[in-house]
């Protein structure tokens, strides 16, 4: 498989772009990568002269286009949409920037037990299979538990549809409930004890307020930037007297809204649920990351690479900082990241490759 380091090998990444949304289940490797080629290769898409198509990557579904000019590279990205050949059903293609920390891969471990005897696993890795094929399933493990690997926005439309499903099964084992009773009285104590034994795995999937509100999955990254660094976050969720209750889970974050007004319009939850996906969008596509890695650093380098992030952190206000003890993660556009980068390197003395 090939990766991001074939890109850099190459000492190209300013004329290469991330293409994602390959058809991939229409036709081979072979066959895409010549379709991707004479795509990028007309003019009509402001494409040129391609040098190389890395294809298939580790992500699946996404190659790295390497042109012969950086120009071209910048107008292919300039023109917001591609369409693939229509023998490819004019698949709409995904184009963005280059970058070895570029939101494009997600990994994630689902633990598909706690649906219980609800489903049958295995049909159901089946249909999410078939669902969502762009996505990469590991072997399903005899404790219910599987990886995918996958873009942001595959991964976050697998949440989703695990969430419809898990509220579809709360909603039949209610009906079914409450039809039991009517035919059951004489134990009443029994059938409430049976009904909450094989609701409480799924429960855990849903929040309490996204059953009376809405719901969206972000990618961390981008939640942290939202929240923090755009004020249009906090003052929407003001404006419209929402509740924002959030969960950050590794690289995805999970976020309810539920009005809090008394005789507010229902659907103010659902506005600025439209709001923050279109907002985040824009920043999946244009944010950019760079990552300090402090593991195995003596102390001294440790201190050096965060007294240096603080006193940069004046200088780049758009620039979003976060410390962990194994890394400090920098956020922000492609030429603030690299700015930043930069000059971290050179306040610790390193040679800026």
């Amino acid at each position: 498989m090939a990766s991001v380091l074939n890109v850099e090998e190459s000492k190209a990444p300013e004329r290469t772009v991330v293409v994602a949304g390959l058809p991939v289940d229409l036709f081979s490797d072979q066959l895409l990568v010549v379709l991707v080629k004479r795509h990028f290769q007309d003019v009509k898409n402001e494409g040129g002269d391609v040098e190389d198509v890395i294809y298939p990557t580790r992500t699946k579904g996404v190659a790295y286009v390497i042109f012969k000019e950086k120009k071209v590279a910048e107008n292919v990205i300039r023109q917001k949409k591609h369409w693939l050949a229509r023998k490819a059903r004019h698949a709409e293609l995904t184009v963005s920037h280059f970058s070895d920390k570029i939101f494009s891969s997600v990994n994630a471990i689902l633990d598909l037990s706690v649906f219980g005897k609800e489903v049958t696993l295995e049909t159901l890795v089946k249909d999410l299979k078939k669902k969502i094929p762009s996505l990469s399933f590991s072997p399903l493990k005899p404790n219910g538990r599987i990886s995918v690997e996958g873009s942001f926005l595959a991964v976050k439309r697998l949440r989703e549809s695990l969430l419809v499903r898990a509220c579809s099964l709360l909603e039949k084992d209610r009906n079914s409930t409450s039809e039991g009773r009517k035919w059951n009285r004489q134990n009443p104590q029994r059938n409430l004890q049976r009904s909450n034994n094989s609701l409480a795995s799924v429960r855990t999937l849903v929040p309490e307020t996204a059953r009376s509100g809405e719901m969206l999955v972000l990618d961390t990254d981008v939640f942290l930037y939202l929240k923090h660094k755009c004020g249009s976050y906090e003052s929407t969720l003001k404006k419209f007297h929402i509740l924002s209750q959030e969960k950050v889970d590794g690289e995805i974050t999970t976020i309810c809204l539920k009005s809090i007004q008394v005789g507010s319009q229902p659907n103010n939850a659902k506005h600025v649920k439209e709001l923050i996906e279109e907002w985040s969008h824009a920043l999946y596509l244009t944010l950019r990351k760079e990552t300090f890695i402090l593991e195995g650093k003596e102390k001294r380098e440790k201190r050096m690479i965060k007294r240096a992030c603080e006193q940069l952190s004046s200088r780049y206000l758009e620039v979003l900082i976060n410390l962990y003890r194994t890394h400090i993660d920098i956020i922000g556009s492609s030429s603030d990241t690299y700015l930043f980068k930069k000059g971290v390197m050179k306040l610790i003395g390193q040679k800026v490759s």
